[in-house]
């Protein structure tokens, strides 16, 4: 099988910076660039004469998404200089063989972007019959935020159509090769090159995997698992990021620096000190889950000290929230266990047996359920609905390599105002528009 073709997808929104990533995407050996929707939204079709007039021995692909009048979008494209035009699969019929045969006119290729068919089999055998040139299996950010994946697709379509097939949608090095592994011809890769520190090495590594031919084993993994080792990876404040500001207790703080925690919630409801149902609590938590405690706030007698941290670290639990205070500071310390309180009283409760465990409680401003996932360090806390955990890791996780790649452009001497439209735009990307 030949190597298949690496297209590094541009979806960025100013020019001069697309020109600059595709420079170095080039001389790592990007096979083919595209100029991606946003930037075409963006710049128009000066962003795609610009590509064409710069990489004159690279095929240029025009991620138009075309939804209408094909024939024009088609002809726009060619004669800026693209070689290949994107529409939507599921764009009409008609929509369709308007642009097959402007491509031929005009003498430039057509791929059809499957993102969010809903039966893709289907629809592929049908755009086979109309004329087009490749199908690319994408799955757009926000499916992939919810565990969709492209590869799959691939497999789906792959003893199904005999059109070459194209595969985009979250791909790197180790994907990337996993999709070529299972018949992929291009393969698309944007964020991971677009938002490298060095873009060039990334490419390398990226065309380094497509050339082994090795077949990556994947990992089978429980959803817990993914979604502990996603957020694991990841601050507080990106979790924060990622759901647009939501989330954050107010008024916890880590009792011991350097600690970090994700698990999920077992909750507790106790008052005035009444440290019964916490210890209760200890012994219904799994290993890996947070317990968050709601002492009302109170900060003059603590339901939680030494005993309980230790019986909670031989349990497993992965740490502990307190709306409330905690005692034995010194001897949590050297356990490092991560407790987060709103601050410490030597007063001990007394074990009365008020309260319950795992009803919905509220803790530091925040609504908590039973198996909420809860993200802790020394920044802060912050509660993660459990049905959107995995999907706020993944956006997490983006936010992060932004976050990294404003980095790297300051340290190379930018000003944090200079990119501040690439950190508004990276950290809401998620629209389904970028790969």
């Amino acid at each position: 099988m030949s190597t298949p073709v690496l297209q590094v997808a541009l979806d960025l929104l100013e020019l001069p910076r697309a020109l600059a990533i595709a420079e170095e995407a080039v001389a790592g050996g990007a096979d083919w660039i595209e100029a991606g929707t946003p930037l075409i939204k963006s710049e128009g079709m000066a962003a795609v004469r610009a590509l064409a007039e710069r990489f004159p021995d690279r095929e240029i692909v025009a991620d138009m998404k075309v939804a209408d009048t094909g024939t024009l979008e088609v002809e726009m494209a060619a004669k800026a200089g693209a070689t290949v035009v994107c529409v939507l699969a599921d764009a009409d019929d008609a929509v369709i063989g308007e642009a097959v045969r402007a491509a031929r006119l005009y003498g430039v290729r057509i791929m059809a972007d499957l993102i969010c068919v809903a039966d893709p089999v289907t629809r592929a055998k049908r755009l086979a019959e109309l004329g087009v040139d490749i199908l690319n299996c994408h799955v757009g950010i926000d499916q992939q935020m919810m565990g969709r994946s492209s590869i799959e697709l691939v497999e789906a379509l792959a003893e199904t159509v005999a059109l070459p097939l194209a595969v985009a949608g979250g791909l790197d090095a180790g994907t990337a090769a996993e999709a070529a592994a299972h018949g992929a011809a291009v393969v698309i890769v944007g964020g991971a090159i677009v938002r490298s520190a060095d873009p060039a090495a990334e490419t390398r590594r990226v065309k380094a995997a497509l050339a082994s031919g090795e077949r990556p084993v994947r990992k089978t993994r429980s959803a817990d698992e993914e979604i502990r080792e996603l957020f694991a990876t990841v601050s507080a404040p990106n979790v924060t990021d990622a759901m647009h500001r939501k989330g954050a207790m107010i008024g916890v703080v880590a009792l011991s620096p350097g600690l970090r925690m994700a698990g999920p919630a077992v909750t507790v409801q106790t008052f005035a000190g009444d440290w019964a149902k916490p210890v209760e609590a200890i012994d219904v938590a799994r290993p890996g889950d947070v317990l968050v405690i709601n002492n009302d706030g109170g900060t003059h007698v603590s339901p939680w000290g030494e005993l309980a941290t230790l019986s909670a670290q031989n349990r497993g639990v992965a740490g502990v929230v307190i709306d409330g205070a905690a005692r034995d500071v010194d001897d949590i310390r050297r356990m490092h266990v991560p407790v987060f309180c709103r601050g410490t009283c030597p007063n001990a409760g007394e074990p009365k047996g008020f309260g319950e465990i795992n009803a919905e409680i509220r803790c530091a401003g925040q609504a908590v359920r039973p198996g909420d996932w809860i993200v802790g360090d020394e920044s802060g806390v912050v509660v993660v609905p459990r049905e959107r955990a995995y999907e706020v890791a993944r956006r997490a996780v983006m936010v992060r390599e932004t976050e990294e790649r404003v980095r790297e452009e300051i340290r190379r001497g930018s000003t944090l105002a200079a990119v501040s439209e690439l950190l508004k735009w990276e950290k809401r990307r998620g629209s389904g528009e970028g790969r």
